[in-house]
């Protein structure tokens, strides 16, 4: 029976996000089955938990949902800096 052993990355970070700081939570399990996905979760003004998933393609880390608030969506290049920043970190 072979082992593998698989890092998963998790980081939290703020980023302002509708005129307020929002602590966005990151984690990135690196694999086979999951390659190159990321996922994401805050939580919104009511309190409830918002649960999405970014996905590596040719251009970049992309968010996969469509039905999201605007205020994750207009904030997609900054999930892509901060994800691409703390993998590099990462595979060293």
């Amino acid at each position: 029976m072979k082992l593998q052993f698989f890092k998963n990355v998790q980081f939290t970070k703020l980023i302002k996000a509708e005129g307020r700081l929002r602590e966005f939570n990151f984690r990135n399990h690196f694999s086979p089955l999951q390659k190159d996905i990321c996922s994401v979760n805050v939580t919104d003004d009511r309190g409830n938990r918002i649960i999405f998933e970014m996905q590596k393609q040719d251009t970049g880390w992309k968010i996969a949902q469509t039905q999201l608030p605007v205020w994750i969506l207009e904030n997609e290049t900054n999930f892509q800096k901060l994800i691409e920043e703390e993998l590099s970190t990462n595979t060293n």
